[in-house]
């Protein structure tokens, strides 16, 4: 499952509050700092995602005709061109790997930034920061089911894309984050 922009503070979160539970990591500067630190590397490369992702659009469109008159199928064609064209964003396109890369470079700036400390292996704390970001993807859309099974009971009709829906919507989504201990 993809990052999204909108998750990313929320990820951040969990990733600060598990290293802290954790009990082999200090934070030197508070778990603010961590989950800065671990927001700053995820939305570079969810962006970097985005980039590339409009670069394919682009291709797509200028070649809209071709693709329709060889009835191509676009969606397999969309997925063959931001292959090709990853490595040149620097996207890893296989969600272990390039998790596990994003997990590696929290760990590379936290240390370098001084904001943690630790006895114990690299791969250790690493694997803490990998599971933070693979557990909150897995437990994001059973979350987005009981949010939006909450909403739906209301006697208030919501319509999804208005900012009374977002609002409520995010305010419900920090709710079930905190009463799941997730940040």
């Amino acid at each position: 499952m993809k990052i999204s922009l909108k998750t990313i503070p929320h990820i951040s979160s969990k990733i600060a509050v598990d290293l802290n539970k954790s009990g082999v990591v200090t934070m030197t500067r508070g778990l603010d700092a961590v989950s800065k630190a671990s927001e700053k590397i995820i939305t570079e490369n969810v962006k970097k995602e985005i980039e590339l992702e409009h670069k394919v659009n682009q291709i797509c469109e200028e070649n809209e005709d071709e693709i329709e008159f060889n009835l191509v199928d676009e969606r397999q064609l969309f997925f063959m061109i931001k292959k090709k064209l990853a490595p040149e964003y620097g996207i890893i396109l296989n969600y272990e790997e390039r998790y596990s890369d994003i997990s590696h470079k929290i760990l590379d700036e936290l240390y370098e930034e001084d904001l943690i400390n630790f006895d114990v292996t690299e791969n250790r704390i690493k694997n803490i920061i990998y599971n933070s970001i693979t557990s909150f993807i897995s437990e994001a859309s059973e979350l987005d089911s009981v949010i939006m099974d909450k909403i739906r009971s209301y006697k208030k009709k919501y319509i999804p894309g208005t900012d009374e829906f977002e609002i409520l919507y995010e305010k419900l989504y920090k709710e079930e984050l905190i009463k799941r201990g997730m940040e």
